[in-house]
């Protein structure tokens, strides 16, 4: 699973989330992309899971990018345990995203492959997905 080497505080505020997406919303790498539609923190799990599904569908053919990272930590405290006594310990990360966040790229593929493998990448994470494609302005794209 992804996570950080080390960091500086082990223990975060949960913050909010609004407004839109102002770094990593445009195609960088590959030629066609994942933006979200919704605000949200997506689990290294999730990434991961994504991930594999991408790669299964291409198989193995061309390159996929991943252009978010789980830098938040999420704690939980143990089950049955009384109030108080300060915040439990980090139980898994996270990555924050906000709408036009692009979080996948693929390259080396046809469109209708790389398509297909965005939706199935999308079916695995907890936000709403659009399928775009470089040089493509946001409100042109598609849906995963």
């Amino acid at each position: 699973m992804l996570m950080p080497k080390r960091v500086k505080r082990r223990r975060v505020h949960r913050g909010r989330m609004k407004g839109v997406a102002t770094k990593g919303n445009t195609i960088t790498y590959g030629t066609y992309g994942l933006v979200t539609e919704d605000c949200g923190w997506i689990t290294s799990n999730q990434i991961e899971a994504a991930r594999i599904a991408m790669t299964r569908s291409i198989k193995r053919g061309g390159k996929v990018y991943i252009k978010i990272f789980p830098h938040k930590p999420v704690t939980k405290k143990p089950a049955e345990v009384r109030m108080g006594s300060g915040k439990g310990a980090p139980e898994f990360w996270v990555a924050v995203v906000k709408p036009g966040r692009v979080m996948f790229e693929i390259e080396g593929v046809p469109e209708d492959k790389a398509r297909e493998a965005m939706r199935l990448a999308a079916h695995k994470l907890p936000v709403r997905c659009k399928f775009t494609v470089k040089g493509q302005t946001l409100a042109e794209g598609g849906e995963a």
